[in-house]
């Protein structure tokens, strides 16, 4: 389970940073309520699944799937 949580953190990564670009400078409202939302699920799915996985790992595969 904690891949699977880890894989949905590193998809919400690549979420928020399609809707930064689509907030164009936050000015329009939706993609940046958007942006922040994957933000803080990013972020705290990834803490989540650290709790079972090494901070290593964690971290190297939600960067990986992020840049792409």
């Amino acid at each position: 389970m904690p891949w699977v949580i880890l894989i949905i953190a590193g998809l919400l990564e690549v979420v928020w940073a399609v809707a930064m670009k689509a907030s164009e400078g936050f000015t329009r409202c939706a993609p940046t309520l958007i942006m922040i939302g994957a933000i803080i699920g990013s972020f705290g799915l990834l803490a989540l699944a650290m709790r079972s996985l090494p901070l290593g790992t964690a971290s190297m595969i939600w960067t990986w799937i992020g840049a792409f």
